[in-house]
């Protein structure tokens, strides 16, 4: 499983507008309103949000990668978002985030999620490639700068 299999440019918001975390996990997560893979949608915003309280997902170079494992799904997703101005996200390093991340799993895929967070994580750790995010201006842009950087990485 790639990245790729999982993000499609209906889940990323080039603009995301979120003036706090909250808001910006809350953001993205409405993007699966409709989605057939979710049972309950409130139940995948409680656990994503129930998993931020136990440590902050913002790991630090502007980056944050909330998520969460829930039976409120019947398959892993993902969505991204990109904020032109920094959103305020207690992240570890103390500094604002403009990419967020959002990865929901079901419950018994535990060892794909904890494989495709360690992807998104090494990803996000070159500045390079964080540097081409920051610079797209579509939701198409955006899922062609993480394709040919997946091009990098064997599937999970």
């Amino acid at each position: 499983m790639k990245i790729l299999d999982l993000l499609s440019k209906d889940f990323i918001i080039a603009d995301l507008q979120s003036k706090s975390k909250q808001d910006a996990i809350n953001d993205l997560i409405n993007l699966f309103e409709k989605d057939p893979r979710v049972i309950d949608l409130e139940k995948v915003r409680d656990a994503v949000l129930e998993r931020e309280k136990i440590m902050s997902t913002g790991v630090g170079k502007g980056f944050a990668i909330p998520h969460g494992k829930t039976n409120a799904v019947n398959d892993i997703l993902a969505a991204f978002g990109r904020a032109n101005k920094p959103i305020e996200y207690d992240a570890l390093d103390g500094q604002p985030v403009n990419l967020v991340f959002l990865l929901v799993g079901k419950d018994n895929l535990v060892s794909n999620h904890i494989k495709l967070l360690s992807r998104i994580s090494r990803m996000m750790n070159k500045d390079e490639f964080r540097e081409k995010l920051n610079k797209a201006k579509t939701s198409e842009d955006i899922l062609d700068i993480f394709r040919k950087e997946e091009e990098n990485y064997f599937d999970v």
